[in-house]
């Protein structure tokens, strides 16, 4: 009798395999990253937003409404994602370090797809080149095609055509002397065709790439890197001209949650990088409706050049034999807390969207509360494609998202897990359906030296208060799962780089 019912529990997850998945037709592959993307789209909610491609993408599969990042900065992310490892289980926090400084032997996620017959290729930024950091040419079956993140058209935008702090940064020129370059602007708006800046070349370029794997009949996994609504936030006139400024409300509460550790906060950052923005002006309501505005323009121009590439794939008569994912490398502050972009434990600049589209698998305009983590991208997608699951040698952290995918309602873990750096201290988090908990301490430290936040969002869905010192019976219950995760690696600050790529 068990094992009769063990069969019939197992028969809807046969059933919702297609036929791709055999070695004779294994399916394509396009994965779409967009940089800074949190969830400020139709599809999740955002009566404000204009997505209607990422929109009509979400119809068409399955949406993830609890997906986190394992770390809110660009270069970590990329990397939890291409290695399936989170940050604290290779000891890169930062965006200087190419991630084969910690695992040199390393096999990406695209090199296991290579490894079974798959051709990859990249456009745009999915790897994090800047900062000191480069791509990785073995991940790719071809070299990537790299595009600007900071990018003006304007010369009085960039100080009269100069090289500015953030151009400097993303690419690898003059990092010794950041602090001496002018800043470029935040904001450019510009009535020019959509491929004078980058995501209109880069859908460019993958349309081309889509068209050439059709020709080639080889299976491909290709790469897409969205750079917009990234800072500057600039785009074609016409993506601000779909959207009112005055409609823009501002974050409710522009304060640091009380009872907050110090360290676990966040002062200017990365936004005061650019003209005019200082951390006294991000608090005038008018800069801030500038930036709301901004930002959802930037949305809307990199969701129209993404669902030129949709179009094409449906053209080309390849969509039912695509594995579409759609992922956000990390969330982005608007404001709230009084914060803006990333670099935080806090929710907005950890919950990203994350879109899959599976035919014969996904049920079109479905939607989960499973916690997800960009770490299980990679064993997700082998799945999907009947490839073998990634064996390393890095660590494997992610879970296969199939049986979700086949059944919404289906749960594999009950929390996500995420950290952020503070100097020496690592917050460690986990999100469950209710609550983050956050430890802060030293790796290696005694577990009595920790401080802690804990949030409650069905009381306070916006962080207002940690409540760690008042609900001691939940902290200990959050604690005791957040124990069956490894201590944090140590950060590899204080080693001689080793660049795979110079």
């Amino acid at each position: 009798m068990n094992l009769f019912r063990l069969a019939l529990l197992l028969v809807p997850l046969l059933d919702c395999f297609p036929a791709t998945t055999s070695a004779a037709a294994k399916p394509n592959v396009l994965l779409l990253c967009v940089d800074d993307l949190k969830p400020a789209l139709g599809c999740y909610g955002d009566a404000l937003a204009k997505s209607p491609n990422i929109d009509r993408l979400a119809a068409r599969g399955a949406r993830f409404d609890l997906a986190f990042c394992n770390q809110s900065v660009c270069a970590p992310s990329r990397n939890n994602l291409l290695l399936g490892s989170r940050s604290t289980s290779i000891g890169i926090y930062g965006l200087d370090r190419n991630f084969r400084t910690a695992v040199p032997d390393a096999v990406t996620m695209t090199q296991h797809f290579m490894q079974h017959g798959y051709r990859a290729e990249a456009v745009g930024k999915i790897l994090h080149t800047g900062h000191g950091n480069r791509d990785d040419d073995a991940s790719w079956s071809v070299p990537s095609v790299k595009e600007k993140v900071v990018e003006y058209l304007d010369p009085k935008n960039s100080a009269g055509g100069q090289l500015t702090r953030e151009e400097a940064f993303f690419t690898n020129q003059k990092l010794g002397e950041i602090g001496k370059l002018p800043r470029g602007a935040a904001t450019e708006i510009s009535d020019v065709p959509d491929r004078a800046y980058a995501d209109g070349r880069i859908a460019d370029e993958g349309i081309q790439r889509l068209r050439a794997a059709k020709e080639r009949g080889r299976p491909f996994f290709l790469a897409l890197g969205f750079v917009k609504p990234h800072l500057p936030l600039t785009a074609p006139k016409k993506y601000f001209d779909l959207h009112d400024p005055a409609k823009f409300a501002l974050a409710l509460d522009q304060h640091d949650p009380v009872g907050a550790p110090k360290y676990a906060r966040k002062v200017g950052g990365e936004i005061v990088n650019y003209d005019p923005l200082t951390v006294e002006n991000l608090k005038q309501a008018d800069t801030q409706r500038r930036l709301l505005h901004a930002y959802y323009a930037c949305v809307s121009y990199m969701d129209a050049q993404l669902g030129r590439v949709l179009d094409e794939l449906d053209r080309l008569g390849l969509a039912q034999s695509t594995l579409i994912v759609l992922w956000g490398d990390h969330g982005w502050h608007l404001g709230d807390h009084g914060y803006w972009t990333k670099h935080t434990n806090y929710e907005q600049a950890n919950r990203i969207p994350l879109l899959v589209v599976a035919p014969g698998v996904t049920q079109p305009g479905s939607a989960t509360r499973q916690p997800a983590e960009t770490v299980d991208l990679f064993p997700t997608l082998a799945e999907l494609a009947g490839l073998p699951a990634p064996a390393g040698p890095q660590p494997r952290d992610g879970l296969s998202l199939v049986p979700v995918l086949c059944d919404p309602a289906r749960r594999l873990r009950d929390h996500a897990y995420h950290a952020y750096p503070r100097g020496e201290r690592i917050g460690r988090a986990i999100r469950t359906e209710r609550y983050r908990l956050v430890e802060w301490k030293k790796p290696g430290a005694p577990t009595d030296t920790a401080e802690f936040e804990l949030y409650d969002y069905q009381t306070d869905a916006g962080e207002c208060r940690n409540l760690a010192a008042e609900q001691p019976q939940i902290l200990a219950q959050l604690r005791a799962v957040l124990a069956r995760h490894p201590e944090a690696r140590l950060p590899f600050a204080n080693q001689p780089k080793k660049n795979a790529n110079p």
